[in-house]
């Protein structure tokens, strides 16, 4: 499609302009928020910050193991050169799960250790995760990543860095889950803004996008994300994402409901 150009003799990725408008339109959103509602937008600022390390390398790791069958390279390399090559070929790319497990676990263990309103945050960080995502989705479709199967009425990459997405129409999946994504944002963001599911939004997210994404996984061309008994391993954590949203939604609704007595 348009997997990006060359500025300055540096070659700049679409998928990395489709990103950095998403940080810039999604962490504001959340830390002016956080701001309205606290008083204070400075414990979102600092909790992005570092989940962002979070994020980089959760989704590095993650498709490190989806590109399992390739670690043998690296302990076959000649020197340490080679091998740094190679460890950039198979980490070298980013699996959204993988980013999405590492900022929670990173924005976790901030929270936690400075003592921040951890219900408040994650029902910002809700709708603020869905924002940047449909953003990221964008920059899939226009890199050429990520892509659909073959369908005859399909977009036709000619340019792709995928060589294999190249030259037959494929379904344009990544913008099905970026339209998802932007409305997903949309119900988070109302369901926020009428104060409904107060320190459950996050664990809403979870719930539909993994539904979601277990079922337009079945719509995906490319098959180096790795399978495990039969699911890809995007399929295969929508499952576990699914039933811990889902258990925590049941389990602090009940007990929410325990707490408030009877009407």
């Amino acid at each position: 499609m348009f997997p990006g150009f060359e500025l300055f003799g540096r070659y700049i990725s679409s998928y990395a302009i489709a990103a950095l408008v998403g940080v810039f339109i999604a962490c504001p959103f959340a830390i002016f928020t956080m701001k309205k509602r606290t008083g204070d937008g400075y414990p979102m600022l600092a909790t992005l910050l570092i989940s962002a390390v979070g994020v980089f390398a959760g989704g590095g790791i993650l498709y490190g193991l989806t590109n399992i069958d390739s670690w043998y390279l690296m302990f076959n390399a000649k020197d340490f050169e080679e091998w740094w090559n190679y460890a950039k070929l198979i980490f070298g790319g980013s699996v959204y799960y993988g980013g999405l497990i590492g900022g929670m676990i990173a924005a976790a263990i901030v929270m936690k250790r400075r003592n921040y309103p951890a219900e408040i945050m994650t029902d910002i960080a809700a709708p603020a995760v869905a924002l940047f995502h449909g953003f990221g989705r964008i920059g899939c479709f226009l890199g050429g990543c990520c892509y659909g199967i073959e369908v005859p009425w399909g977009v036709t990459y000619t340019h792709s860095l995928n060589e294999s997405a190249n030259g037959v129409p494929r379904m344009p999946v990544q913008l099905f889950e970026s339209a998802f994504e932007f409305l997903l944002f949309f119900l988070l963001w109302m369901l926020l803004r009428h104060d409904r599911l107060k320190g459950r939004l996050f664990s809403l997210y979870l719930v539909l996008y993994g539904i979601f994404r277990f079922i337009i996984e079945y719509f995906r061309g490319d098959a180096y994300r790795g399978f495990l008994f039969g699911l890809s391993t995007s399929q295969f954590i929508s499952i576990f994402a699914v039933a811990g949203g889902a258990v925590y939604l049941v389990v602090r609704t009940i007990k929410l409901r325990r707490n408030a007595g009877p009407a």
